[in-house]
């Protein structure tokens, strides 16, 4: 079937110059038309080719290339207006707007075929209307129903649905206004008419406690519960571990190894060594949880963890990869207990290199469970009790200390970028209801552990990528041109020039920008405006590198109790290292498999983001609801055609409607991004610190409305002008041309204003 499949497609793509029916595609590839067995594999085959958006049958019953016929593929992203735009599979391809008549009855992040019907001309968009959908992205929707009486509606959590569900009475389970259900679509919008459903679960009313990250969840189709069969599985898991399982395994349980984490931290799966050697390099030994041991390939387990992907982080709850039985309990490397792990073992030199190196199976026995705080304590803070204390492991520290600062020196000195942003954690009470949002602190220990980690992942990718065997890797692309221009312009506004062209950047270039504007007023936002101005990493087949991180080789290897490509590279590690296993049918098997374990898993992570990110949202704007009419300082962190939006010193962000900017009338001025007034001239950019009031917040929007009260001070830029073409020079410089005297504007803060 798979060579059929392979067969098909390399025919419309090398040989066939037309859309063809059946019988001349069981001619043109001399297949006998004649063979019912073959006729129906073929028919069989083809309507997979179709479902996969392969090929497309056209009103003339012909199969083709879909881009042969003028069909672009892709995913469609509504608006909550209704319209929406085509997210094009094919890199670098631009979004085509999609008028609300022309959708064909297509939902959010459906598949599509589109065909474009005005081109690009000038500034005027791309438009398209979809002629087939491909793939249903879910006929499950969370939402608020509301009772009209003899039938009912529900409301989509996710603004991307902007048309409401209609319900039949019979198919409303008993529900009432403001019950969050769930439904199942039964009948797909179709020109005007709403999309209908029926309800199958009521999760409870929109105001029962924990209800609004419950709907969350299920908006994004998150699991909470295990399947019984994964239970099961976990439960015959044992508990400790036999002296059978020890055989060819390096024993390091009298070593001194410990794991330093967050306070609250259970799943433990990452430890530690460090020693300096005679020759004055150091070993570094990482030794992670073993968890393949435990997960068995295409066991219930497995295949559950490889449908999550990836743990989830909410604010209140973390929903796991894996059952607590074992990310808890087998595979947390708990002190004083012993545990199976696999190990890399690097010397490195005084100059951050990795000069030899080892991987291999283990156990260990981790001397102590260490917090971050407790070592900052020790080794910031000199903190005497603690010191003495731990006084067998403060050598251990203080040595990790020394060879985090050269790795350290190392990474940056190659040119990787280091996003120092602000990292919130909103704190709840037992009720779920936000009491305070707090800057998390990233210390020496937060910043060795992160080194240590780094290195072990290049390592391990360094030494699959020169074994040219199937393996997954993080990569993460150059960034897009157009983009990149964007910035460099927009660095213009501030003074700052970046030398080199935006086609051709290295990624020290950039870091050299952030160093310049480390302190200053715009730091936060040039910051921003960065990273999204970067692609996003990814999981991918094949061995690239990793833009940010300034490194040709890189995956992810350290947590393979919360991520699965983490669990996958553990896999491939006891196939080809432990196992021995690289024959040809070994490699052919993963490299059939990992493109696609690579796409899931990568979508999987940006659901995960997606998820917490809209979680943290709706608290922070929670935390805001007893502040209406409180004043605030922050910085204006985006300016658009609607509004500015300010964020606080605690990163909760609030928008300023342009029709809330009273004195004047405002225009937004998009090559300055500035809302510039008509008749006073007032302007508001990017950068500028400002005082604002909370004038009202909506936990349905997740959002908060501020008004200006007045500005502090004007973010330091020179004129705006018109900009030039960054010219073509040394791409590893930045220079910084300041016009006039450097000022040091006061950092906006938190800080309540009182009447």
């Amino acid at each position: 079937m798979e060579e059929l499949r392979e067969q098909i497609i390399t025919f419309f793509k090398e040989e066939s110059e037309r859309p063809l029916t059946v019988d001349e595609i069981m001619d043109r590839n001399e297949l006998d038309s004649n063979d019912s067995q073959l006729f129906a594999s073929v028919i069989k085959t083809l309507n997979a080719l179709e479902q996969d958006g392969e090929l497309i049958l056209t009103r003339k019953n012909r199969y083709s290339i879909p881009e042969r016929i003028g069909l672009i593929k892709g995913t469609i992203q509504m608006h909550k207006k209704g319209f929406a735009f085509l997210l094009p599979d094919e890199e670098g391809q631009s979004d085509i707007y999609i008028n609300p008549t022309d959708l064909k009855g297509a939902m959010n992040r459906d598949r599509v075929f589109v065909r474009i019907v005005t081109e690009q001309i000038g500034d005027r968009r791309v438009e398209g209307v979809v002629e087939q959908i491909i793939e249903r992205h879910s006929t499950r929707i969370v939402g608020t129903y509301e009772d009209k009486g003899s039938f009912g509606f529900v409301i989509a959590d996710d603004k991307r649905i902007p048309n409401d569900i209609f319900i039949k009475k019979s198919e409303s389970l008993g529900a009432v206004t403001g019950h969050k259900v769930i439904v199942n679509i039964t009948k797909f919008p179709e020109g005007t008419m709403s999309a209908e459903g029926k309800i199958v679960e009521i999760l409870g009313h929109k105001n029962d406690p924990g209800m609004d990250i419950l709907s969350i969840i299920h908006k994004y189709d998150i699991a909470i519960d295990f399947p019984n069969e994964v239970m099961d599985q976990a439960q015959r898991t044992p508990e400790k571990i036999e002296p059978s399982e020890l055989e060819n395994r390096r024993d390091l349980r009298d070593k001194q190894i410990v794991t330093i984490d967050g306070a609250d931290a259970k799943d433990l799966d990452d430890a530690i060594s460090v020693e300096k050697l005679s020759n004055g390099n150091y070993r570094l030994g990482v030794y992670i949880s073993d968890v393949s041991y435990y997960v068995d390939k295409d066991s219930p387990m497995d295949k559950e963890a490889y449908s999550r992907g990836t743990s989830v982080y909410l604010v209140d709850r973390v929903i796991p990869m894996l059952p607590h039985r074992l990310s808890n309990g087998i595979c947390s490397l708990n002190p004083g207990e012993d545990r199976l792990t696999l190990g890399c073992e690097m010397e490195i030199d005084h100059n951050g290199h990795v000069v030899s190196h080892d991987i291999f199976q283990s156990v260990i026995n981790s001397s102590a469970r260490m917090t971050y705080k407790e070592v900052n304590q020790i080794l910031v803070d000199q903190d005497e009790e603690l010191r003495q204390q731990y006084v067998e492991f403060v050598p251990l520290f203080e040595a990790m200390e020394d060879l985090a600062e050269i790795l350290r020196k190392k990474r940056f000195g190659r040119g990787a970028i280091d996003f120092n942003f602000k990292e919130a954690q909103v704190i709840v009470d037992d009720t779920g209801h936000p009491i305070d949002v707090v800057i998390r602190e990233r210390s020496v220990a937060e910043r060795l552990i992160e080194e240590f980690m780094l290195i072990a992942n290049e390592t391990v990718a360094e030494h699959f990528h020169w074994m040219e065997l199937p393996f997954i890797y993080r990569i993460h692309e150059d960034p897009d041109e157009e983009k990149l221009k964007n910035f460099y312009q927009f660095l213009g506004q501030f003074g700052y020039q970046v030398k080199g062209t935006a086609n051709e950047v290295h990624p020290q270039a950039l870091q050299q920008v952030l160093d310049l504007v480390k302190g200053e007023q715009e730091e936060m936002v040039i910051s921003k405006l960065l990273l999204r101005s970067l692609k996003q990493a990814k999981y991918d087949f094949n061995s690239i590198g990793h833009f940010g991180l300034a490194t040709k080789f890189y995956t992810h290897f350290t947590a393979p109790i919360r991520r699965y490509p983490d669990l996958i590279v553990h896999r491939l590690i006891r196939t080809y290292l432990i196992e021995g296993k690289v024959d040809e049918n070994i490699q052919n098997h993963w490299k059939a498999k990992l493109p696609e374990i690579a796409k899931h898993t990568s979508e999987r992570e940006r659901i995960a983001v997606d998820a917490e990110r809209e979680t943290d949202d709706l608290k922070k704007a929670e935390y805001m609801l007893d502040k209406i009419g409180e004043e605030f300082d922050g910085v204006i962190s985006s300016v658009t055609n609607f509004g500015i939006f300010v964020e606080l010193e605690n990163t909760v962000e609030g928008l300023v409607h342009v029709t809330d900017l009273t004195d004047d009338y405002y225009n937004f001025d998009e090559r300055s991004y500035a809302m510039i007034g008509e008749r006073t001239g007032n302007v508001f950019r990017i950068g500028d610190a400002i005082t604002i009031k909370v004038a009202d917040v909506n936990l349905e929007e997740h959002s908060v409305d501020f008004e200006v009260v007045g500005m502090k001070q004007k973010a330091r830029r020179k004129e705006f002008a018109k900009q030039d073409k960054p010219k073509s020079q040394d791409k590893s410089q930045v220079k910084n041309k300041k016009q006039g005297k450097k000022l040091k504007p006061p950092k906006a803060k938190m800080t309540r204003k009182r009447k």
